[in-house]
């Protein structure tokens, strides 16, 4: 598991590392560490290029607002980055999407809910229905069409 943030969410990424480590995870951080200032894109672009590349099966990135997170993550081929606010979003984006990377919004997510989406996220087998695996290989074959 790949884990990331900007400076904005230092305390958040801690807090979700030490829940995720004592459920037994391997957490991999990308950083930042302590504060230390960063371009989200700089964070984001390595952890998606790790789970798009199969050193990691899933990532987490959190920013001030989680979206450049998402943005970010998403540009990366494979990569299906969903930016959930609540666990019942986190389980639609495992089941229907197959998303690979979650983004948090500091702004928007407590520490309490932030474990609630972790563990919706982790319980949460890809989907296999037709109709939503026939989806996620359109948006494959949009990311193909512009890789061009």
């Amino acid at each position: 598991l790949a884990i990331g943030c900007d400076e904005a969410a230092c305390d958040l990424k801690e807090v979700i590392k030490v829940h995720l480590l004592a459920q037994g995870h391997e957490v991999h951080d990308f950083g930042t560490f302590g504060g230390e200032p960063v371009l989200y894109p700089d964070v984001g672009i390595k952890l998606a290029e790790a789970v798009a590349a199969g050193m990691f099966e899933r990532g987490i990135l959190m920013c001030g607002t989680g979206i450049g997170m998402a943005i970010t993550a998403n540009k990366v081929p494979g990569i299906r980055a969903a930016l959930c606010h609540d666990a019942e979003t986190a389980k639609g984006a495992r089941r229907w999407n197959r998303a690979n990377v979650l983004c948090l919004s500091l702004r928007a997510t407590s520490e309490i809910v932030a474990k609630e989406i972790l563990d919706a996220w982790f319980a949460t087998p890809l989907g296999t229905d037709a109709v939503d695996v026939e989806c996620v290989e359109k948006v494959g074959e949009i990311e193909r069409k512009y890789q061009k």
